[in-house]
């Protein structure tokens, strides 16, 4: 679990090699605010987050360049779930990621930018489960077409 956590926020060895040559800087996904919790201390901060090539990142402004250091990142590869959380939180707009080890939240600006969300790991956690165990059933995909 330390070795998820480290890739989740980032550690201070971290260096561009756990990035998987993703350039978060350009032309991402999706890319927006939101609001998150930290891991120790429970308070809410507000975070850029960019989702690019089956990982989430996060940084402290919008302003992201081939400079920029994510304050963390998360493999969605690892993600089991994402789904709304208002009843968990007692927050509208919220949502949460799920890895086998824990849960993370996430507080949206409006529904439709949490449904945005949801709906863009959600189809990065297909697109990774399939890329990284199901070849027989991207195979099968590409017959069809």
């Amino acid at each position: 679990m330390a070795s998820l956590w480290r890739a989740v926020v980032g550690s201070a060895e971290a260096g561009a090699e756990d990035y998987d040559g993703v350039e978060f800087w350009g032309e991402p996904e999706r890319g927006g605010w939101l609001m998150k919790q930290g891991e120790y201390i429970k308070t809410w901060r507000r975070r850029w987050f960019v989702l690019k090539q089956g990982k989430l990142f996060w940084f402290k402004e919008s302003t992201v360049t081939r400079a920029s250091r994510p304050r963390g990142v998360i493999p969605v590869a690892d993600c089991l779930t994402v789904k709304g959380a208002e009843d968990v939180l007692n927050r509208q707009f919220a949502f949460e990621l799920s890895t086998r080890s824990e849960t993370m939240y996430f507080i949206a600006d409006s529904e439709k930018e949490k449904e945005d969300w949801i709906n863009s790991i959600g189809r990065s956690i297909v697109q990774q489960s399939r890329s990284v165990t199901d070849n027989e059933v991207l195979d099968y995909d590409s017959r069809k077409g």
